[in-house]
């Protein structure tokens, strides 16, 4: 899948350094994965929710939450937010 944009990855990490393996890993098999439909994703990454149109990761244990946008048929991943748990349970992300 090609993931757009991995600079927020990088973003993220540089801020809450206790996420940089984690978010890694989550991106390492993202990027060598093609997934058809959310099935086969949450094979790989079972902790992979549906929220509306929405997929959202926890990212090493409850360190962080990644949000993105799948398109299947296109094999593009767009990161749409990663927040700490705390902005995540706040739901701003929602709007």
């Amino acid at each position: 899948m090609h993931v757009i944009a991995r600079k927020r990855l990088n973003e993220f990490a540089a801020l809450h350094p206790n996420t940089r393996r984690d978010l890694a890993q989550w991106y390492r098999i993202v990027k060598e994965n093609n997934f058809s439909n959310f099935a086969e994703l949450r094979h790989l990454i079972p902790s992979a929710e549906q929220v509306g149109k929405l997929t959202v990761f926890n990212i090493g244990g409850n360190k962080a939450r990644l949000i993105a946008a799948i398109h299947y048929n296109r094999s593009k991943v767009y990161i749409r937010a990663i927040l700490t748990h705390a902005e995540y349970d706040e739901g701003r992300w929602k709007e």
